[in-house]
């Protein structure tokens, strides 16, 4: 396992994150059955192998399995919670009560208090905005985090699932009021979707903000597990079970991106999975790649994705593939940059 630094801090991470949104809730749960359920037996052997493996960020959050996921990670991290870096997230609803969501000073700072009881722990090592929120002004929500983390509860603060122009706004309200910023983004990347490309990817090496990736097996598509029009071979998958398909994927453009995996992994002797991963592993500004498993078999797979870089051929051909479309105004200042040509030196 290697360790990379967490954006514009110190802090030092694996490349390789263990998620924990399958820990906890009923088997007949819409969205957390079919993500998983697991018990606290079978998450703590998860935990134990990635540990073993050099993991040390396991990320969670307030709302998986109402609060289950954060409630097992504290129990199974008992005793050795200074191994691990705990991520976990909040903004989205967690009662019935019109104050119980947001990002407001009101439920930030609640959020906060509930998960460090849950997690069984004094303080948070990254406190992440879990999504955007439309209504209340950014500086409350700043202010917020910058006092818990100067009262020690959070170490730092980050964001998930932002556009880039909402996240250098607030680096910039930040500075301006010389309160602490944040210093990561939780994103989706993958084969698959690589829409963060176009604005999201500049800007976090632009400001030097660390990017942990989550869905990077496009929740079980990039597994060979489905067929050319999308429907699984595995009625345990995710994706399958899930209500709402998320990341969307439109099977008539994944099936030759999913072809030329598959060609890879055979080439390599690898499995889909670990392709997948070593493709993003190889990615400039990427932190850390987060991997959710329901078994250890699952886990040791993805794990081993570090032991198998991907050659040169192998990186420019799965590029080639999944390359999206360029957009607006990527195609006009690229097609700017053509007609200046090379700026002149010396």
């Amino acid at each position: 396992m290697q360790y990379r630094t967490l954006g514009k801090t110190g802090l030092w991470v694996s490349e390789v994150s263990l998620g924990a949104m399958t820990f906890g809730g009923a088997t007949d749960h819409p969205i957390w059955g079919a993500v998983g359920a697991l018990d606290v037996a079978q998450a703590r052997r998860l935990v134990d192998e990635a540990l073993d493996a050099g993991v040390n960020l396991i990320d969670t959050a307030d709302v998986y399995a109402d609060g289950e996921s954060e409630n097992h990670l504290g129990e199974i991290l008992e005793g050795r919670r200074d191994q691990v870096l705990i991520a976990t997230k909040a903004m989205a609803r967690f009662g019935p009560g019109p104050n119980d969501l947001g990002a407001t000073r009101v439920h930030l700072l609640r959020s906060i208090e509930r998960s460090l009881r849950r997690l069984r722990t004094d303080h948070i090592d990254l406190f992440q905005l879990h999504n955007t929120d439309s209504v209340t002004p950014m500086e409350e929500t700043l202010s917020a985090l910058d006092d818990a983390v100067r009262q020690g509860k959070v170490r730092h603060i980050g964001v998930a699932n932002f556009p880039a122009w909402q996240i250098t706004k607030a680096l910039g309200i930040s500075a301006l009021k010389q309160l602490n910023g944040f210093v990561a983004l939780q994103a989706h990347y993958s084969l698959l979707v690589r829409d963060l490309e176009a604005e999201i990817l500049p800007m976090v090496e632009s400001e030097n903000i660390g990017l942990t990736v989550w869905g990077p097996l496009a929740a079980g598509y990039l597994t060979g597990k489905f067929d050319a029009e999308g429907n699984s071979t595995d009625p345990w998958s995710r994706r399958a079970k899930a209500p709402q398909a998320i990341p969307p994927v439109d099977p008539s453009t994944a099936a030759p991106i999913v072809h030329v995996v598959r060609e890879v992994a055979e080439r390599n002797g690898t499995s889909m999975p670990q392709v997948a991963l070593a493709w993003l592993l190889a990615r400039p500004a990427v932190t850390s790649v987060t991997i959710g498993a329901r078994t250890v078999e699952q886990l040791r797979d993805n794990l081993a994705a570090v032991e198998n870089p991907l050659a040169e051929k192998d990186l420019a051909e799965l590029d080639a593939i999944s390359a999206p479309a360029p957009v607006y105004p990527k195609w006009i200042n690229d097609y700017s940059a053509s007609v200046r040509g090379p700026v002149p030196l010396g």
